[in-house]
């Protein structure tokens, strides 16, 4: 299948693009305002284009991938509504509730769409849902995650041709906490098969001198009651440890370590509480998540059985919402 990415920054050509092709895909445009990301795609042979609104009428691509800023995801899915083209679009679905809104009216029910919540296909995660799903912690008690990095203020992605935005809080509506801890949210789902009912958060702007969060703790609980709790951080510096996840189950603990991220590869280990025996889990470490993403989304539009849901993605995110505003008045 072809693919259309709009934005072609760091993600995008890094990981997502690499990844469609592992997956059997081919990228065959790019749409994006800066030239230099335009030049890149066009030595990688591919369409390059100013917008996804003139790469879709040109009929370029049969499937979009949409990883601009925050505040531009709306007009690519809308093109691409138009045009009956799938959308997989980088979370969150846009920076303010009312433009994922937008998005959920011009795709819903129409054409596919899927937020890229490329966690819930990282094959250690996908081992860790089917290992829960088979009892072996017995019923789930709690999720905590720890999902960190550094980003300051004169970070660049791809060594300047785009600018951080992720710290503009116009372009992503938000900073550390909208960008990293809706992963952990919609994995958190996917690993008990449920939604969230309750959310909170608290922010902090302790470290890097910008005008949004670089920092924050969620706590939430399940529809069963499980409980979660998730720091997420742009402030911990990249050589600590800083990406782990754990499921505590009434028999167990499942704990999955340096797998929430790009890359593929990690581990993953089950301690059982009768014993405190550790056993290793097998998966694939050498398929990333995003290329389990793309032959995900990909089957879909063959007509496929998926879990794709705008849906799902839009109540998570109308939960986000409510949440980081409350939390936003006392920053």
């Amino acid at each position: 299948m072809r693919w259309g990415i709009a934005g072609f920054g760091w993600v995008a050509a890094d990981y997502m693009a690499p990844g469609i092709r592992a997956a059997g895909g081919e990228v065959t445009a790019v749409a994006d305002p800066s030239a230099g990301a335009r030049s890149r795609a066009e030595a990688q042979g591919m369409l390059a284009f100013d917008t996804a609104e003139a790469m879709l009428a040109a009929g370029a691509c049969d499937l979009l991938y949409v990883a601009t800023p925050n505040d531009a995801h709306l007009p690519p899915a809308r093109a691409a509504a138009a045009a009956g083209i799938p959308v997989l679009c980088e979370k969150p679905m846009a920076a303010t509730i009312d433009e994922a809104e937008a998005i959920a009216a011009v795709v819903g029910g129409k054409l596919l769409y899927g937020t890229a919540f490329d966690q819930r296909h990282h094959p250690a995660h996908t081992a860790m849902t089917a290992a829960i799903a088979a009892g072996s912690i017995g019923r789930p008690v709690a999720i905590r995650i720890l999902y960190a990095c550094w980003v300051d203020p004169s970070w660049s992605p791809d060594g300047g041709v785009h600018d951080n935005w992720r710290a503009d809080p116009k372009r992503a509506g938000g900073g550390a906490v909208i960008d990293l801890a809706l992963h952990g949210l919609d994995l958190a789902e996917r690993l008990l098969g449920e939604p969230f009912a309750r959310l909170s958060i608290e922010l902090q702007r302790r470290i890097h001198d910008y005008a949004v969060d670089d920092g924050g703790m969620l706590t939430g609980r399940t529809a069963s009651g499980v409980l979660f709790q998730s720091h997420v951080a742009y402030n911990c510096a990249e050589t600590l440890p800083r990406r782990r996840l754990e499921v505590l189950g009434e028999r167990g603990l499942l704990v999955a370590t340096d797998t929430m991220g790009q890359t593929a590869g990690g581990t993953l280990v089950r301690r059982a509480s009768d014993t405190g025996e550790e056993v290793a889990i097998d998966y694939d470490r050498t398929r990333s998540p995003f290329a389990a993403q793309a032959a995900a989304f990909m089957a879909a539009a063959r007509g496929e059985p998926h879990d794709f849901s705008i849906t799902r993605d839009l109540a998570l995110m109308r939960l986000f919402d409510g949440a980081y505003r409350e939390a936003s008045t006392w920053l």
